[in-house]
């Protein structure tokens, strides 16, 4: 069996429409999350042999998987970015824990747990205290996609000694997240919020992994591949918006307009051409860890651009009507432009191009 494609295809108007209902009072995608899960988005992530298709935990997930999210992310970028952060916790288990709580993971999704990884502190950061038997939590994280929805979260916390784990939280009460963050602009569908984990009593099997592991690179970089995928699902919708808005008003055979066109379809590609040479070469085997973690850096820059790029072309070409909330673009270019607001581009794009300046780009197999 493949996943089914066509009918998240189908699916991505619905996707759309509820993300635009529920942008207004920031109310979280349920349904669309119901339905994503109905086709096996949630359990695509999981290895075969535990049910899923390998999406993001075997090579050979890759480019699928960069469908998937960049399918999900024209429809609604929520959604994408809830999806993103429930692959990526997966991802880390499977990497870092052991036989026994990858199969606990696997067991809560097809449970219908939601997953999703928190690491942004609060003014309190999260800290632990592990006696052996217990482990106690204190502190806060900030930027909680999902905070009010997301079941098991996987959080980095900091141990008496310094070392930094990643812990995976059973929760199943949320009264002691708050729904927002304070007026965030966009994105209001993913259910942004913060998280007080004080007081919270965990078992020593929480732990996932070694002390460092979530900073251990090529992974740590590595991951910002499934990011990029959703966000070229945003540049793909608006790019579209644009195409089918200028033809509406009869204005697309424009020359200006044209150029405009081109523009965006040309940063578009960009973006599709190094999201494409990121998961190849950040799933594949056999690339050097800084090579890796480089070129998924470039990735993540050229495709900040090219979304920002979009984004000024769509404003210029649509001009005041891309600002009125009734077109579905005011809603989308607000949540892109939310969603590439990653942190540290400067120094990203630094280390990223000093790594190489001395050496070529990795070409990977089934990359031209």
């Amino acid at each position: 069996m493949s996943f089914p494609f066509a009918a998240l295809i189908e699916l991505l108007p619905v996707l759309e429409q509820e993300a635009s209902e529920n942008d207004g009072d920031a109310v979280f995608p349920r349904d669309g999350m119901a339905r994503l899960r109905r086709l096996g988005a949630f359990s695509a992530p999981l290895p075969h042999a535990s049910g899923g298709y390998g999406y993001g935990t075997e090579p050979a997930g890759a480019l699928p998987l960069l469908r998937l999210l960049r399918l999900v992310g024209q429809g609604s970028l929520a959604l994408g970015r809830l999806l993103e952060g429930h692959v990526n916790a997966i991802r880390l288990v499977a990497r870092y824990g052991t036989d026994a709580q990858m199969q606990q993971v696997a067991a809560d999704v097809r449970n219908g747990a939601l997953f999703g990884i928190w690491v942004t502190e609060g003014v309190e950061p999260v800290r632990f205290h592990d006696d052996g038997a217990a482990i106690v939590l204190h502190g806060e994280k900030l930027f909680a996609s999902g905070a009010l929805h997301v079941t098991r979260p996987l959080i980095t916390a900091r141990a008496p000694n310094g070392d930094t784990r990643m812990m995976l939280v059973r929760r199943d009460d949320p009264r002691s997240a708050s729904p927002s963050i304070g007026g965030i602009s966009g994105m209001r569908g993913a259910g942004t919020g913060r998280c007080d984990f004080t007081g919270m009593v965990l078992t020593p099997d929480a732990l996932i992994g070694l002390p460092g592991d979530y900073m251990r690179q090529p992974e740590f970089s590595a991951g910002a591949w499934r990011g990029i995928a959703v966000a070229l699902g945003g540049i793909d919708r608006l790019v579209d918006l644009l195409r089918l808005q200028l033809a509406d008003r009869s204005r697309d055979a424009n020359p200006h307009q044209r150029v405009r066109m081109g523009m965006a379809l040309i940063a578009r590609e960009t973006a599709s051409l190094w999201a494409r040479k990121a998961a190849l070469v950040a799933e594949g085997h056999g690339s050097d860890p800084g090579d890796v973690a480089a070129t998924v850096n470039l990735a993540r820059i050229a495709t900040e651009r090219a979304g920002l790029d979009v984004i000024e072309l769509v404003q210029r070409g649509l001009g005041l009507s891309a600002f009125v909330k009734s077109n579905v673009v005011e809603r989308i270019q607000r949540d892109l432009a939310t969603y590439l607001r990653q942190p540290a581009p400067d120094e990203t794009l630094v280390e990223a191009a000093g790594w190489f300046t001395h050496r070529d780009l990795p070409q990977p197999e089934g990359d031209a």
